[in-house]
């Protein structure tokens, strides 16, 4: 069973996520910041990290670069549905910085769902 990371600050986004994911097979655990997340880490090393980019706290480029310095084998998706500039602005900016995809929220299941097994499915 592939292990996931949800890192959202939005408490009832999270948990529909996290329902969803578990419904799909995965075997999930969740934060809701970077810093909650890089604890979890050193327990749980999950095959893929669903996060979101703006979060108080530890927000989630600076999670992204952490994740990446720290555990490079982790796969990262980074989500965001804009914060003051936009996605446009951030979820370019997080593939430079290792995720290997972003998705713009609101998204449909079915591209979540299909984009997370692509990118498991990846070397």
């Amino acid at each position: 069973m592939k292990k996931i990371l949800i890192i959202e600050d939005e408490n009832s986004f999270r948990n529909v996520l996290e329902q969803m994911l578990r419904k799909a097979g995965y075997e999930i655990q969740s934060a809701e910041d970077g810093n909650c997340a890089l604890t979890i880490c050193d327990d749980f090393i999950p095959d893929l990290v669903l996060t979101d980019i703006i979060m108080p706290d530890k927000e989630g480029l600076e999670t992204i670069q952490e994740l990446i310095i720290r555990f490079p084998e982790i796969k990262i998706i980074a989500m965001s549905g804009g914060g003051r500039f936009g996605p446009d602005s951030y979820l370019p900016l997080a593939k430079k910085l290792g995720a290997k995809r972003t998705l713009q929220k609101p998204f449909m299941r079915d591209e979540l769902l299909s984009t997370i097994l692509e990118v498991l499915e990846e070397d």
